[in-house]
């Protein structure tokens, strides 16, 4: 207990010299709890200048016109110089607002001054009020004089309560209201007080401003309830109740008030309070409660100031919330749907109830929580459940709600090829019996249609109950073979085609193959035949094949003794030249069948690589093969 007796005496003490000693304190606000306006000044409304402020309000000269230096006005607009801000003013939601437009005196002084009464002796209260001013950055070629009000607080023997100035207020971009602030404490047995605002900045281009909004609240501590949980608020179910509370206990955190006078309040709509008899200590004990049951404290410095909402303040409210068990959601339909629509399951219920679906009347299995709609994709009955967002309440039944499905038409996708240069039939194919109807995305109704052009084609059928299930097609083109280059490697023919396919090759035309090369073959006329293995298309290519040895082996044995150049014989015209590694030439032919058995002058050759350049008609031949011993 000593610690925080100590505590309190620190945070009086503070409280004491914030209020007692700095009456010059910057501006501020209500550290606590701010109550509801006590006094409010918002100028008003409407289209004409004025009403003229009551005597001895200001000094400065009333006008209904545009405010020279040391004049003002009341009103609804602020784009009296064109250099102004045009804006309106600072209240909400009202229609023609006006505020009071201040072109400032070339002599600082007080240009308003209010007296405020039906205050309370020994309360804390916070004056505050909005400003605007009305110079852009820009304004007065960037050398615009700011705004600087000074605010003064005084009893009416003109001691200052508190007091605090803006600061510089410079122009700016777009129009920019400001709230200011100052705290203050009535002395003992007094009950008014007097506003003093003073222009702290000279005359000229600039200093010109717009007041709006002056208020004076009550300023009490923050005070928070709670209970023995340090819960804030209790919530629930009917079914629970009574909810036995055992006490409450209202908490301030000293920001404002040095010492603490309570009044328990409670109510049952948090909006008319009524006062507890005896109940005045921090703590209350409310009991069983059955109903829903706000509780809140009005707090004051003094209990003399608890009578009157004008001198004191209200802590946080404590609410006992005991909800109703919900009705179960009411149904809007029972679904019949196409299997492929998304139709979904839809209850209604009171704002704040939650929605949840389960697959039983009661128990099951939870499908899908806080929702009023539901998808389900197979038949059944499906159920809802009403649940409150306080509490967690749930409804005593579930609300029952059944889909069925329409079957929809059975049709498969296909993709199917079809041959260069030709045409083929789409079939829909359904595979049901009954009467159906059909469209294709090229606008054709039939059960079929020809297409001669590779793409993807749709079409949808639809039942007698409306349903319609979409086909896809794919045509696929298949291109006829094109040979783009036949080669001999030796004994061996090589195909090649312009692109791949499923293709085969032949050099007779009886026998295919599906390699592209052809081995140990003799040199000799071939027709060569490329065909698509589904019928779309044969290509074919007359082709002289010439096996150039790449080497050959004149060591007397029975095997490949000589280099020869078989078919050449069969051409109109030929030459083959062989020449050594040094250019010689060692063979010449012409115009008839080749061979060389490696002998020059009737003497061997050695081995080595010997080179080739032979003139079949027009195409010529380059290379070279080895010689070995």
């Amino acid at each position: 207990m000593q610690n925080n007796n100590n505590q309190r005496y620190i945070i009086l003490f503070l409280i004491m010299g914030f209020f007692g000693f700095q009456v010059q304190a910057q501006l501020g606000f209500c550290p606590g709890t701010s109550g509801d306006p006590i006094f409010e000044e918002d100028f008003g409304t409407g289209t004409t200048n004025g009403p003229q402020l009551p005597a001895g309000t200001t000094t400065y000269t009333f006008t209904t016109s545009t405010p020279a230096d040391g004049f003002y006005t009341v009103s609804s607009r602020t784009d009296f110089y064109a250099s102004w801000h045009n804006t309106q003013d600072h209240t909400p939601n009202d229609t023609d607002g006006k505020a009071f437009i201040v072109n400032a005196d070339f002599t600082a002084g007080t240009f308003y001054e209010r007296r405020v009464d039906v205050l309370c002796e020994s309360t804390t209260y916070e004056f505050s009020a909005w400003l605007l001013s009305l110079m852009p950055l820009s304004g007065c070629d960037n050398a615009s004089i700011p705004v600087n009000v000074g605010f003064e607080i005084t009893d009416l023997q003109g001691n200052i309560l508190n007091s605090g100035n803006t600061g510089d207020i410079n122009g700016t971009t777009s129009p920019q209201w400001n709230q200011y602030g100052l705290v203050f404490q009535t002395p003992p047995g007094e009950t008014s007080v007097i506003l003093k605002m003073i222009n702290n900045s000279p005359g000229g281009c600039g200093n010109d401003l717009a007041i709006d909004d002056i208020s004076f609240r009550t300023c009490g501590d923050l005070v928070e309830i709670t209970d023995l949980m340090d819960e804030t608020e209790i919530s629930v179910c009917e079914a629970d109740a009574p909810v036995t509370i055992s006490e409450l206990t209202a908490t301030p955190d000293f920001s404002v008030y040095s010492t603490h006078a309570f009044q328990w309040q409670s109510s049952t709509s948090s909006s008319n309070w009524t006062d507890i008899p005896n109940a005045t200590n921090p703590t209350y004990t409310p009991g069983p409660i059955s109903s829903s049951t706000f509780f809140r404290v009005k707090v004051a410095e003094d209990p003399i100031n608890l009578s009157s909402p004008l001198c004191s303040s209200v802590s946080e409210v404590f609410s006992v919330l005991v909800v109703n068990t919900p009705a179960a959601p009411t149904r809007n339909r029972d679904v019949l749907a196409c299997a492929n629509e998304p139709t979904p399951l839809e209850v209604s219920t009171l704002f704040g109830i939650k929605v949840n679906w389960y697959d039983a009347p009661s128990g099951g299995n939870l499908l899908l929580a806080d929702s009023r709609t539901y998808q389900p994709t197979t038949n059944g009955t499906y159920y809802a459940e009403a649940e409150t967002s306080v509490a967690g309440c749930i409804s005593d039944t579930r609300t029952a709600v059944s889909i069925s499905f329409y079957q929809l038409p059975e049709v498969e996708d296909e993709s199917i090829p079809f041959c260069e240069d030709s045409q083929t039939i789409l079939y829909a194919n359904y595979m049901g019996t009954d009467t159906v109807t059909y469209e294709w995305n090229t606008g054709e109704t039939t059960s079929q249609i020809i297409a001669n052009t590779p793409g993807i084609y749709i079409v949808g059928v639809t039942n007698p109950d409306g349903c319609t299930n979409i086909k896809t097609i794919t045509l696929e083109q298949i291109d006829a073979p094109i040979i783009s280059n036949i080669t001999s490697d030796e004994y061996s023919i090589l195909i090649t085609t312009t692109f791949n396919g499923d293709f085969e090759y032949s050099i007779n035309g009886t026998y295919y193959q599906d390699n592209p090369e052809f081995e140990n073959i003799q040199g000799g006329r071939y027709t060569i035949y490329v065909r698509e293995k589904n019928g779309c298309g044969e290509v074919s290519m007359q082709y002289t094949h010439f096996v150039i040895p790449k080497f050959f082996t004149p060591n007397g044995d029975p095997f490949n003794n000589t280099f020869d150049l078989i078919g050449i014989e069969n051409y109109g015209s030929s030459e083959v030249n062989i020449f050594d590694r040094y250019g010689k030439l060692i063979k010449n032919s012409r115009n008839s069948a080749f061979s060389w058995d490696g002998t020059f002058n009737s003497r061997d050759l050695p081995s080595g690589d010997y080179w080739y350049f032979i003139q079949i008609e027009e195409t010529t031949f380059k290379g070279h093969f080895s010689l070995k011993r």
